[in-house]
């Protein structure tokens, strides 16, 4: 039998991209910040750009249609920056 855990229902309620960090409320009430220089095609987004963000999976990640950027809240949590973008 599995057993659910917070982890399973955790999602992302709001999205504050600021100049240095970006910051997500959950829906257990915490705030997490990360450094916007951890993912560079924000760290190189104008604020407009950054501004203009989805949440997909029903809060387990966050999409940026205009940079092609997504980041999960699971890798926010575990501290993991997102691979490099791959040039053809």
């Amino acid at each position: 039998m599995a057993i659910a855990t917070q982890a399973d229902t955790l999602h992302i309620t709001s999205v504050h991209p600021e100049q240095d960090w970006l910051v997500v409320d959950m829906s257990d009430g915490r705030r997490l910040s990360t450094p916007i220089s951890w993912y560079p095609r924000l760290a190189r987004a104008s604020q407009q750009q950054r501004e203009n963000w989805r949440l997909i999976g029903g809060g387990e990640g966050i999409h940026w249609p205009e940079l092609d950027e997504d980041l999960s809240l699971a890798g926010m949590l575990l501290g993991r920056k997102p691979p490099p973008a791959s040039h053809p």
